[in-house]
Parts: C-alpha cells; structure tokens; sequence
C-alpha cells in the first residue's frame, strides 16, 4: 500500500507531507505496485496505546474470558488504538488469576495468526490490589491486601509474564521491599496512595518509575508536601493522564505537562465496560456504577473510571485544553508505547515496525481510516 497526500506524523515530534509505503504488515522504506490510498486532507497518525483501561461494550478484562477481550480489542481497534494494556481491578485472587490466563491465551492466538482485525494485547496492567484503603476511588474494598509476592508471582507465571504495570501504595506494608525486589521485573506505578513527598520519593529511590491517573487517588499536591506529584517530577518519573473532561481540568492538563515534559505523560483513558454504550448501570470491580452523561460514579458518588475512549481522550486534550496535536500523539502513541516496553515493534511510522496508522481529518481530528497490520480496517 501505498498513502499519498497525508501530513504525517515523524519520529521527530513534527508533521511532515510525505507518503507513507506499507510492505505486507509493516512499514516499508519503498513503494510496491499495490493499493494506493488517498489521504489529502488527513494527519496521519501511528495508532494509540491505552495502558490503562478496564473496558468497554458491556466487557471487562476482569471477566476472564475470550468472549470480554475479542469484544474490547474489536471496538478499541475500530477507535483507532491499535495496542493495548487492560487493567484488572482489585478482586479475588481466583477473579485475577482467570484473567491473566484468558489474556494468556488471547495473545497466543493473536502470535498464531488469529483475530486479525482486533487491537494487539500487549500486557496487563495490575492496578490493584495493593492500594491505600484511604485512596481506594472505585476499587473494592473487601479484596484490598498488602503486597503478596506470592499473589504477583502466580499472576505472572498465569499470564505468561505478561504484566507489565504493578499499582502500589509504597506507604503500605511490605511496599518498599516489593518495589526493590521487582524493579526489573515490570514497572512499579504510585496508585491509589495517601503517600506524603518523602515516602513517594523513597519509593521512586527504590525503583518505582510511574504514577497511576495523576492527580486522582492521591495525595494532593501543596507547597508544604509536593507528595506523590513533587516526588515524581523530581525523580522524573513517567505519569498517566485521563483526559475524559471529568478526571482533570484543562489547566492541570497544560500544568502537568509543564511540570513533566511532553517525553514523560501518558495519556490514558481509564475507561470502564460501560464505554461505547448508553447511561444506565453497570459494575466496575464488582461494585455498581451508574453511568450519567460522560460520567460514571459509584453510589458513594465516587469516580469510577471514565466512559471515554483514548482517541476521544486525545481529541479532548487538543481541542479543549489546548495541547498541541504533535504533543498529543506523542502522549496517546509514543510514550505509551515506550512505556510498555514495545516500542521498538509499535507507537511510529518508522519502516520495519508494524504497520499501525490511524487517518485523522484534519478539520475536526475525526476517524478517517483505521489501518492495522497493514490493512484497512475502517
């Protein structure tokens, strides 16, 4: 394939008009005599990562089954995010345990040949359940736990090592040894804390690198205790972002990118199963959620993940809080990607990476074209 016309998105950080050559499923250096596609009038993007979202279309990683992930992958892959990281909630081991052995064997089908037209599962995203009581937001409060490295040790071995986030609370018992012990292992992430400034930046010494949905679920931010996020700057961690319109205002949206830099926000969408479909009811980690409009809240009234998917989420940070596209795409695209630790295959236009690209209009960022592995899929 050939996509002529288009101002492309560059490794750079910059849009560029130049044509884009697809060989087979990746990005090629050359053209071939195949399908030439139109793309006057669009960005083109590499397709999002969303490294932290729960659900959608009534599915849930959490349900543990085949039928939630091939429902999930489909919409988010017609959406534009091309890869993904779900996130599992804090529930029963035996809940855990089935998710990781179902996202085990999504991935084994996907690597055969399998479920060609769905986003690519890339890991999982283990928030919870090792969280702050005190800062629990819509997680369950009857299967919270101090870290068990047990519990992690029997989920990876289930996933086949495929948890790349771990959520913590470092002022939790056992936090600090757990984050030594695991460093290497996959990324450590501040969640759901009451951490002041010195307990987070221990945690940070001790190799955790990344903080869950900043702002949401933690300490606030003072002059008197910078907590979670002063340590994290001054560690320079990398830190997640949902840009729903509800989870965080416009302004803290530019200030967090001042404060972190374009290179170490990830933009997320934190969205839950009720995604894609109408206001009623749904469940969120066990726990019942009444979706209203963009919001979706516990019956204590609160939060309980977004209803927003990551492009939407994108598309919000641009045109309502004012973020450059470039620096958008490289917060839904780039980093993400890096994050996970798959960059060097996804998240650019690059020849020899996959060949994951999203057409965006450029008068309103609407969804033109979806391309995945090298095909058009909408």
């Amino acid at each position: 394939m050939i996509i002529e016309n288009a101002t492309v998105y560059t490794e750079e950080n910059t849009f560029e008009d130049k044509e884009i050559y697809i060989a087979g499923t990746a990005f090629a250096e050359s053209p071939s005599e195949e399908e030439v596609l139109n793309g006057a009038g669009c960005y083109a993007i590499p397709g999002l990562t969303d490294i932290h979202f729960h659900g959608c279309m009534g599915a849930d990683v959490s349900d543990g089954t085949m039928e939630a992930l091939d429902t999930m992958a489909d919409y988010e892959a017609r959406h534009g995010i091309t890869t993904i990281v779900p996130a599992t909630m804090t529930l029963s081991e035996e809940t855990l345990l089935s998710a990781c052995e179902a996202a085990r064997e999504f991935r084994r089908k996907q690597e055969a040949g399998e479920k060609e037209k769905k986003a690519i599962l890339c890991g999982i995203n283990m928030e919870g359940p090792f969280v702050s009581k005190a800062k629990m937001g819509a997680q369950n409060p009857d299967y919270i736990q101090k870290t068990n490295q047990q519990l992690f040790d029997r989920m990876q071995e289930k996933s086949g090592g495929m948890i790349k986030f771990v959520a913590i609370a470092p002022e939790t018992d056992g936090a600090m040894e757990f984050i030594r012990v695991n460093k290497d292992r996959t990324v450590l992430s501040i969640a759901h804390t009451e951490a002041d400034y010195d307990t987070a930046a221990h945690a940070f010494a001790a190799g955790a690198c990344h903080v869950t949905h900043l702002y949401n679920a933690m300490t606030p931010f003072t002059h008197r205790d910078p907590a979670v996020i002063g340590a994290a700057v001054d560690a320079g961690a990398e830190a997640e972002l949902i840009c729903d319109g509800i989870h965080v205002h416009p302004a803290a949206v530019r200030m967090a990118l001042k404060l972190f830099g374009e290179d170490r926000i990830i933009l997320i969408s934190d969205s839950m199963r009720a995604t894609g479909l109408k206001e009623g009811i749904y469940t969120l980690g066990g726990q019942k959620v009444e979706v209203k409009g963009r919001h979706a809240r516990l019956e204590n009234g609160s939060l309980a993940g977004s209803v927003t998917n990551l492009m939407d989420c994108m598309r919000w940070a641009v045109k309502e809080a004012g973020i450059p596209l470039s620096t958008a795409v490289k917060c839904a695209a780039v980093n993400s990607a890096k994050s996970a630790g798959i960059y060097e295959k996804y998240g650019s236009i690059t020849p020899g990476k996959q060949a994951n690209l999203v057409l965006l209009d450029k008068e309103d960022l609407s969804l033109r074209h979806v391309i995945l592995k090298g095909k058009i899929l909408t």
